[in-house]
């Protein structure tokens, strides 16, 4: 029954979020202290009004989205910010009962002011630790090549997320603009993550088309997709995809402010479910999007009709 479907309930539910960016998903307050101690300028001074200022929903694309991590990225240069961020993260997440946490991220994204990869890999995997000993949700980090990028600078990553494999880093993945970027530029990488047996997640069918998709599950060994929302463009994809339960990484509220699906309604995800997908549901940015793991489940409920028996499947509970 719809009744029995409460935001207070969906947060009891013990979860797994697999698809969330730790420079997506700072806390405003944590913003505007490291603002402070680094002498950087946010958009505004206090933690409401910064809400509202790197939230995305007045995006036009996954460009105008994009666009919003200049900043948090500006306050990540340090390797205490990172550990600082990815504690909270996981803090946030236990507190909805989020007992399983994938956190992603691209460490060359962290150097500018001179920490090296190693050091910006060691931060969060610091952080996430401490925050699995004080909370007991269990945690792994993804390392993203960007596809904006070279091969080179891709297979670097691999590379390093292949070196920290048993410390604590369980996938590689793609992240970045995905239209006119696409995946096989970066196959070498993806390759040698999975000869060296580290899983392989892939953006894609989110800023391009279900041929993206494609690309990253047979050029690319990726076994899970992020978003994936474009997939039903391609019939005999769909039931690859569906036949081989590969998982799609859904984020619902990203996926309508990037305009990749027009409306909660219009989103694929209850097709995707119903033809007996395996889906999950997921926050992408909390910061951007505004969002929490919570209300994403009561996204699907309210705008897809998703029961709670239906909840407590993807949750892979049921």
């Amino acid at each position: 029954m719809a009744s029995d479907v409460t935001r207070e309930r969906i947060a009891a539910l013990p979860k797994a979020e697999l698809h969330v960016h730790l420079d997506g998903s700072l806390r405003p307050t944590t913003m505007l202290e490291l603002a402070e101690a680094q002498g950087v300028t946010l958009p505004a001074s206090d933690p409401e009004g910064l809400a509202k200022a790197m939230n995305a929903g007045g995006s036009r694309s996954l460009g105008d989205y994009l666009d919003k991590f200049a900043t948090t990225l500006s306050l990540m240069q340090e390797p205490e910010a990172l550990e600082r961020a990815a504690y909270e993260l996981a803090e946030d997440s236990a507190g909805e009962n989020i007992r399983y946490l994938e956190v992603r991220y691209s460490p060359i994204l962290h150097t500018e002011r001179g920490m090296s990869l190693e050091e910006a890999v060691e931060a969060p995997l610091r952080g996430l630790a401490a925050a699995e000993a004080a909370f007991g949700t269990r945690t792994g980090l993804i390392i993203c090549g960007m596809r904006q990028m070279d091969g080179g600078a891709s297979m670097e990553l691999a590379e390093l997320a292949v070196a920290f494999r048993e410390r604590g880093v369980v996938a590689f993945d793609l992240a970045g603009r995905e239209d006119g970027n696409p995946a096989r530029r970066h196959r070498d990488a993806c390759r040698y993550a999975a000869a060296n047996n580290l899983a392989v997640t892939i953006h894609a069918g989110e800023g391009d088309g279900a041929e993206s998709i494609a690309q990253a599950l047979h050029e690319c060994h990726a076994r899970r997709i992020g978003h994936g929302t474009r997939l039903q463009e391609d019939p005999a994809l769909e039931a690859f995809v569906n036949d081989f339960r590969i998982p799609l990484e859904v984020c619902l509220t990203s996926n309508v402010q990037t305009r990749v699906a027009s409306t909660f309604a219009e989103h694929p995800f209850r097709r995707y479910f119903d033809a007996g997908l395996v889906v999950t549901l997921n926050t992408d940015n909390r910061l951007m999007s505004g969002t929490t793991l919570t209300e994403e489940y009561w996204l699907a409920h309210r705008h897809l009709g998703l029961s709670w028996e239906e909840m407590k499947e993807v949750c892979f509970l049921g």
